[in-house]
């Protein structure tokens, strides 16, 4: 049990100095000029970069931050099982009493995200690697927190009602899915802080000035 822990520990801060890599600034800095940091809403996110910095640097934000969290969950469980579960990765399963071990590490994607190391603890607001972590960790829940956030957004192009709702969705599918015990105490956690992160966002919302989503012209070069 101690090597678990351990091992879990381990593999929980490798995820969060991964997923605390600053996509969205990198690429809004390289395609475009713009330090997304100083313009828009400051953050780092695909929904800022959009609209700073055009549909080209949004997408390759969405598709890294996504997939730094769905690599991952599934990569550092499946090396934690064969270092100490005989390569049993289904004990690891979120119905299954290891489940915490998946549920920290999809804490720790996010929270990389939400606290990136290279930007003096601040990044973005989770969502997109919240999909990919949560895609990792147990790809139907992941699913379900993404249609939550579709139904509200493609309707409304509120970004942030659909993510506030996705964060709040996440220990409800957790229980939904079969997560007990101290495995749902980190999906607690991602929801309460990625819904703090929102907490400019939602009072916009409640005023009726929140910004419904946009992409920007592409702009190649800008800035150099």
């Amino acid at each position: 049990m101690g090597g678990l822990v351990l091992a879990t520990c381990i593999a929980a801060v490798a995820s969060y100095f991964i997923c605390g890599i600053p996509f969205g600034m990198l690429f809004a800095a390289k395609l475009s000029g713009v330090d997304v940091r100083k313009v828009g809403s400051g953050n780092i996110g695909m929904t800022n970069v959009a609209r700073s910095a055009g549909g080209k640097a949004a997408t390759l934000t969405f598709a890294c931050d996504v997939g730094k969290g769905a690599i991952c969950v599934p990569l550092f469980r499946f090396i934690i099982a064969a270092l100490c579960l005989g390569g049993d990765v289904s004990a690891l399963a979120i119905d299954r009493p290891f489940a915490w071990v998946g549920t920290t590490l999809f804490m720790a994607c996010v929270f990389g995200h939400v606290f990136s190391p290279y930007l003096h603890f601040h990044g973005g607001k989770g969502i997109s690697t919240g999909l990919g972590a949560s895609l990792g960790l147990y790809w139907p829940m992941g699913l379900s927190m993404f249609a939550v956030f579709l139904i509200l957004v493609i309707p409304t192009r509120l970004v942030s009602l659909g993510s506030v709702a996705a964060a709040a969705s996440v220990p409800i599918f957790g229980l939904i899915f079969g997560v007990r015990g101290v495995a749902i105490i980190p999906l607690v956690l991602v929801s309460i802080v990625v819904i703090l992160a929102h907490r400019e966002n939602i009072g916009r919302l409640v005023r009726g000035e929140e910004r419904r989503f946009s992409v920007g012209k592409d702009k190649k070069g800008a800035g150099r």
